[in-house]
């Protein structure tokens, strides 16, 4: 029986080095990884563009059928719910978020008029907002197993102050939420270190394999 995949996407302003722990705990646990890198502050491509671009070469590594399972961190899982738009994933696919933006950063919002932070954030950098140009807030419904985890702790005290409510220092709990995630979970983490987490990385393995998390952490 072929091992089952699982694609890792990484956030806005990392690189696929940011996944490492995951990728490591997940192939640990039987699992083939597919790290994906993408440039995720391009002046050129925006989030549609690199779902279109990058998501189908990791699935071209997945073989044919087989459940393809994506863990992602804040904008990779927009990307994912891009493609999903218009593509289908085999039954029995899994995903967990981390730290997703669903409803669009109220940072990303705050700052996209600033020039510093659309020459450092690209294209990418203007859709995640919670104006007229979201693209997470343009998205429809996806049909897969879905777990959300976020964290409810900010290291980022200056973006806080740009959020509502519990918020992980760039993205608040609220807007993590989507109403087709199965099981949700808040953790004591911030944004930037939520996919370097001890705890979260075991959760994550748990939802790839259960389809829940656990609730004895």
């Amino acid at each position: 029986m072929a091992e089952a995949r699982v694609v890792l996407l990484h956030c806005m302003g990392r690189t696929r080095c940011s996944m490492r722990k995951p990728a490591r705990a997940l192939g640990e646990a039987g699992y083939h990884v597919v790290n994906l890198g993408y440039p995720s502050t391009s002046r050129h491509h925006g989030i549609q563009e690199l779902a279109a671009d990058f998501i189908p070469r990791a699935v071209a590594r997945c073989d044919p059928g087989q459940p393809i399972h994506f863990v992602t961190h804040s904008l990779g899982g927009i990307l994912l719910r891009m493609y999903l738009q218009q593509h289908k994933l085999p039954g029995g696919s899994r995903a967990v978020m981390l730290a997703p933006p669903n409803h669009g950063s109220e940072v990303a919002e705050s700052l996209r008029g600033w020039l510093l932070y659309r020459w450092l954030m690209g294209r990418p950098g203007q859709q995640l907002g919670t104006g007229a140009e979201s693209i997470p807030l343009s998205l429809k419904a996806i049909e897969m197993e879905i777990g959300i985890i976020t964290g409810n702790r900010s290291i980022e005290p200056w973006f806080s102050r740009l959020l509502t409510g519990e918020n992980d220092g760039k993205v608040s709990v609220d807007s993590a939420r989507m109403p087709e995630a199965g099981d949700f979970l808040v953790v004591p983490s911030s944004h930037s270190f939520i996919m370097q987490n001890a705890r979260v990385i075991d959760q994550v393995v748990h939802f790839i394999r259960q389809g829940c998390f656990r609730r004895d952490f």
